[in-house]
C-alpha cells in the first residue's frame, strides 16, 4: 500500500509565497515518478510540476514558469513546492500523486498517474 499526504495549503495575498510539501509512504520501490496537479471548479486538472526522483524527465508549466519550485529530498519520500509570487490564478486545489516512471508525452496528465493524496487548498486573494 502506497500512501500520498500534501500539506502546507493556506490563504495568502497576492505576491505571497507557500510551501506544499507531499509525503509518500508506504511501498515506494516501484513509485518513482511524482508530481503536482491542481484543479479548479468547472476546469481540468492540470499538471504543475512533475519529475522523475531518480533524475531524468523534469516538467514545470509555462503559467508557473519562473514561480514554481518543485525539489525533492534526498530521501525520495518527499516532494515540495515552493510557490513564490502568488497569482490570484495559482488559486486551486493542489494535489500530489505519484507512479512507477513518467510516461508523459508533452506534458503530464492525471491517468499517468496511480497514487494520489487528497488535496491541499491554495487562495491567493489581491
Amino acid at each position: 500500500q502506497v500512501q500520498v499526504a500534501e500539506s502546507g495549503g493556506g490563504s495568502v495575498q497576492t505576491g505571497g509565497s507557500l510551501r506544499l510539501s507531499c509525503t509518500v509512504s508506504g511501498n515506494t520501490r516501484r513509485h518513482l515518478c511524482m508530481g503536482w496537479f491542481r484543479q479548479v471548479a468547472g476546469k481540468e486538472r492540470e499538471a504543475v510540476a512533475a519529475m522523475a526522483t531518480m533524475g531524468g524527465s523534469t516538467y514545470i508549466a509555462d503559467s508557473v514558469k519562473g514561480r514554481f519550485t518543485m525539489s525533492v529530498d534526498n530521501d525520495k519520500s518527499t516532494l515540495n513546492l515552493q510557490m513564490n509570487d502568488l497569482k490570484p490564478e495559482d488559486t486551486a486545489m493542489y494535489y500530489c500523486a505519484t507512479n512507477e516512471a513518467c510516461w508523459w508525452i508533452g506534458y503530464p496528465k492525471s491517468p499517468e498517474f496511480t497514487y494520489w493524496g487528497q488535496g491541499t487548498q491554495v487562495t491567493v486573494s489581491s
